[in-house]
């Protein structure tokens, strides 16, 4: 069962937007994540080493969220808020809870545009008040004529393989799943995407996999993807990179060695490989005719 906390707030400004995911704000009414994704950043001892067992729920975050809305639109300090920055704003405790749904609500009546990030087909629930914000936000101040969607979504992949995933993600909605529910966010006319975020080196970096990721999502008529590399922290017991190489030396032991000697010195991959990585994912984006930014593809949609 999940803990039921107060907190004292819950809409985050970003100290400068995000060249990304163009986010101003974040809104988070969940803390710690059930889909474990054994890569993910916040990963840490204090969250264990299942972070489903340390959910979270900020049983006041509705409240909150409307006094923080009210008083930054009495301001016009209107701006995309990302749902969500921290975990999941689909997890399977909101169908439960609601906390998501209700925020949007008060999303849209306060006239604020989001940026939907999820790996969870539970946002096809709320697509009918995600097209009344898509409609009726806000555009914030300096992306007026750069975009003019109140409400974009990204879902995020790291494979087409739901194999992978049960290794990887293994309380996550399958990628199989995922990827139907990116289609039908699409045929609504959304501005919608892929964040493929991270891409893991020799499992779905390969020439193979990136073939398979971009034809599936062309074929699927994307407005963008946002390819990033890995990134591992921690030794802790629970830490990502202690989980990943723990995953790596049981499903993938011709690779162990990579991997101790890539993240040998810190948690970012070598530069030698993350400036191959970005020219690569250019060059790609480029065969299949993708936009690699949210503002480029807004552009033609």
């Amino acid at each position: 069962m999940p803990r039921e906390i107060e907190v004292k707030s819950v809409l985050n400004k970003s100290k400068k937007r995000d060249s990304w995911f163009l986010s101003d704000y974040s809104f988070n009414p969940y803390s710690s994540c059930a889909f474990n994704c054994l890569y993910c950043y916040i990963r840490g001892s204090k969250y264990g080493e299942n972070l489903e067992t340390s959910l979270s729920v900020k049983i006041n975050s509705i409240e909150i969220l409307e006094k923080q809305l009210a008083s930054r639109a009495k301001r016009g300090q209107f701006g995309y808020i990302v749902l969500s920055s921290a975990t999941d704003p689909y997890l399977k405790l909101e169908k439960e809870y609601k906390l998501t749904r209700q925020a949007l609500e008060l999303i849209h009546a306060y006239h604020f545009p989001v940026h939907m990030i999820t790996k969870s087909d539970l946002i096809l629930r709320d697509l009918d008040l995600l097209e009344k914000i898509d409609r009726d936000a806000q555009i914030p101040e300096g992306l007026e004529a750069h975009i003019k969607n109140g409400c974009i979504i990204s879902f995020s992949f790291s494979f087409l393989n739901d194999e992978y995933g049960k290794i990887f993600e293994p309380g996550a909605t399958p990628t199989s799943k995922r990827l139907i529910a990116l289609q039908e966010v699409l045929s609504k006319g959304f501005l919608a995407g892929v964040s493929m975020m991270p891409l893991l080196p020799w499992i779905s970096d390969t020439t193979e996999h990136l073939e398979l990721l971009f034809s599936t999502f062309k074929k699927s008529k994307v407005k963008y993807v946002l390819p990033a590399t890995t990134t591992l922290y921690g030794n802790g017991k629970a830490d990502s990179k202690t989980l990943m190489m723990r995953a790596i030396r049981k499903h993938f032991p011709q690779l162990e060695k990579r991997y101790l000697k890539y993240f040998a010195e810190g948690p970012e991959m070598p530069a030698y490989y993350r400036n191959a990585f970005y020219q690569k994912m250019k060059d790609i984006c480029r065969e299949y005719q993708l936009h690699d930014a949210i503002l480029k593809a807004s552009r033609f949609s």
